[in-house]
């Protein structure tokens, strides 16, 4: 059974385009429904090269993060997606969007949480604290979205090495090429119902 999906990006959408990579070569057994982005992202021109639907829905043009919510759920439940994807989506959900696709919300972000996550973190401020703070490794979590930022359970995660050497930039490669196998690995596992949440614990199934 193939499961479907709804995406919501606001950047380049490489993570996207692992997604649909390995969803048309059968690695996954998902298939993404549509694309969502908070701007005019190089996400859409990908979904769209691959007749995937894709919409720009900004908040700016909404009386209120409810309305600009709702419609963003009323598009994703328009093309019948049974999970939603945040990736590199930098915007922030309401308990009203999350409560929408209760427990069918996952999320990547790009460090081992707890370290270096939460309100503020976002894209290179991610890589470029992980540099000042001299650790020696740093990530990529795949975890469910909670009502809180980068909080919910944690369903996989991935180290790298920082070397003596690294930038921002290099850390931020690093972490990308990892993301591409943890993400697609995390929507395989809840496809197949291998994922079962206890708490703040996330057990797989074997």
């Amino acid at each position: 059974m193939i499961l479907k999906i709804g995406i919501l990006a606001s950047g380049n959408g490489t993570n996207l385009q692992a997604i649909i990579d390995k969803s048309r070569n059968g690695q996954i057994p998902v298939r993404v429904a549509v694309v969502i982005s908070d701007r005019n992202a190089f996400a859409l021109r990908r979904a769209r090269a691959h007749n995937i639907p894709a919409y720009i829905v900004k908040p700016g043009e909404y009386d209120s993060q409810r309305e600009y919510e709702q419609q963003m759920v009323d598009i994703l439940k328009k093309h019948e997606s049974e999970l939603v994807v945040l990736s590199g989506f930098m915007k922030i959900l309401s308990p009203h969007f999350i409560d929408s696709f209760k427990g069918r919300i996952i999320n990547i972000h790009p460090s081992l949480i707890p370290a270096f996550c939460g309100k503020g973190f976002y894209g290179m401020k991610v890589h470029e604290a992980v540099i000042d703070y001299g650790v020696k490794i740093t990530g990529a979590t795949v975890h469910f979205v909670d009502e809180n930022v980068d909080s919910g359970p944690i369903i996989i995660q991935k180290a790298v090495a920082v070397e003596d050497s690294d930038t921002p930039e290099t850390i931020a490669q690093k972490v990308h090429e990892i993301e591409h196998e943890i993400l697609p690995e995390a929507l395989k596992l809840f496809a197949q119902g291998k994922l079962k949440v206890i708490g703040r614990r996330v057990f797989i199934e074997r």
